[in-house]
Parts: structure tokens; sequence; C-alpha cells
């Protein structure tokens, strides 16, 4: 297993059968490991199956190394941006090309990989059960002040976090909002909820397996609203007891059975909120335990190990 995305790897190796030996060669984002320290972990690694996340320079060097069979897991930014890029685009495309195996972690992404191939096959995110599950603290059944958990960076491009604050503004004397100190436009957010009059409460941001104590505390998550696909922090906050407001756009079938979708505007955000209650979370948990079980994923991921070293 190279590098990582969103904990997805990490999971995968916790949950992979026990007769499964794994290396892990993670990676942090300092020049020498993401070049040169990286090649010459990747040159000396062994193993029957090699699966790098991020079609990026770790898979790559796999590849030009030789490295099979080769599994190409991607993620996000490498297919939606690395693509267009004037460098990158050159080596996410000799990935898509020169993989045994493709996975991709969003229905978006299927569409784009497969103008390269047809054999990508999508691979719903597991959710590490053992860390995210629900607890101790129940919601406050909403009789006071809903606690609203604001949970993805602030980011006005990519999440919309912008449609969020102009959306909870409206419900301003009904909310208790927080967010998490992180994101490109974290002082735009803050300088805007100020303007319309909203208190935000700042939280630090927090190692991975401490996030949830920020959804226990919560009563409602909030995720994005730009992209129209699941992200992690949608599946972990659901996963932890907690209902979830979140933009899943109906075009993609895989999302078919999705108890909340196409809300990608301030107005529908707010019905959203209006309408937050144990059974939207319910659903959504339904959703979650048939989609997204670590130990589904790890073997669907596992029975494909199996196939391409036969």
């Amino acid at each position: 297993m190279v590098n990582d995305c969103a904990y997805v790897g990490e999971t995968l190796v916790k949950y992979l059968p026990s007769d499964v030996t794994t290396s892990y060669l993670k990676r942090s984002r300092g020049l020498w490991d993401k070049t040169f320290g990286l090649a010459w972990k990747i040159l000396r690694a062994n193993g029957d199956v090699f699966h790098v996340h991020y079609l990026l320079q770790d898979c790559y060097l796999a590849a030009k190394f030789g490295k099979r069979p080769l599994v190409g897991h991607a993620h996000g930014s490498d297919l939606r941006n690395g693509l267009k890029h004037r460098v990158w685009g050159r080596i996410v495309r000799y990935n898509l090309e020169n993989c045994d195996k493709i996975f991709v972690s969003t229905p978006d992404l299927l569409r784009i990989a497969k103008e390269y191939r047809n054999d990508v096959e999508y691979l719903p995110n597991p959710v590490d059960t053992h860390l995210f599950y629900p607890n101790p603290k129940p919601p406050r059944r909403y009789e006071k002040k809903l606690r609203v958990l604001v949970a993805s960076g602030s980011d006005w491009v990519v999440k919309g976090t912008d449609i969020a604050i102009h959306a909870l503004s409206e419900l301003k004397e009904e909310v208790e909002v927080s967010v998490v100190r992180y994101g490109r436009d974290f002082v735009e957010t803050l300088a805007l909820a100020k303007s319309l009059g909203l208190t935000l409460n700042i939280l630090p941001k927090m190692p991975h397996e401490k996030v949830r104590e920020y959804y226990w505390d919560s009563d409602v998550v909030i995720d994005q609203f730009k992209v129209g696909t699941l992200g992690m922090i949608t599946l972990e906050a659901i996963a932890c007891g907690r209902p979830v407001i979140t933009y899943l756009s109906s075009e993609y079938t895989e999302y078919s059975d999705f108890s909340l979708m196409n809300v990608n505007s301030v107005g529908k955000v707010v019905e959203a909120l209006r309408n937050v209650s144990p059974q939207l979370w319910e659903a959504e948990y339904q959703y979650l335990n048939k989609r997204h079980n670590p130990e589904k994923v790890a073997e669907r991921v596992h029975d494909v190990y199996k196939a391409l070293t036969q």
C-alpha cells in the first residue's frame, strides 16, 4: 500500500483478511518524501500486489519500476484537476492507461476515468467503524437550539462553505454553529458570518482519531455543497450517529437510494435544516451500512488482489 487519501488506505489495511500481510509506504508532503525518498522506498518494496493512492508521482514511479500487478486508486483532485495540468496531466494519463486495475472513490471520477479505459471500478470509500460509531452523547432531541457543525474545511469554490454560512444566518436564532479552523477561505468565512450577524464557535483542527468528539457534540453536521458526491466527512459523521446535510447530485445513479438529494442552494439548505430529525439519520445510516461497510469494501479489494495474482 503506497500513500493514502482520507485514510482510505489505512482503513483497507485494517479490514483486509488476516491472511493478507501489508507493507505500508506512507509519505509526508515534504520535498524529499515526495521525490527521491519516495522513489527509493518504492524501488526497494516487494509485494504480490501494489496498491497506490492518487494517480500522481507515486503511481507513475511504481509503474516505471515494474511493480506489478499495480492497482491505481483515484480520489478526486488527481482526475478532476490533475488531468488538466500542463505537467501532471501526462503522468495521470500514463497511470490510467498502464495500471492493471483502476479504482475511483466517487461516481464523477468514474465518468472521467472511463474516457481512458472501460474497466474502471467505483469503489465506495470504507468507513472505519472502529473509530467512528454512534456513541454515548445523544442529540438533544432538538428542543433547544440546533447544534450545527460545519465540518469540512472552509473552501467556497470546492466545498461551498459560503452557501452554508448564508443558510445558517437565516436561522441564526435557532442554531448554535461551530466551524473547524482550517481551509483556504477560513478568514473570509469568518468575515462573511460576522457581516450576516451569525456567531461562530471556532474549533481547533483535531487528529483524525479524535474528530468523532466534534461529531458527537453536534446535532447535525454540514459538509459540502459543490461537488455533488459523498465525502469522508459525511460518511464518518453518519457513522457517529449524526444526520448530515450535504449535496449529492441525482445525476449519479450510485446515490439513487440516498435519502437527501440535490441540496445545493441556500434555500435548500435552510429547508433541510428545518427538517432535521432522527429519521433522517436512520435513513442515511442504512445507506452507509449498505454501501460503505468496511468489511464489504475490503472483501471486494481482496477479490481484486486475488484475481490479479492468479
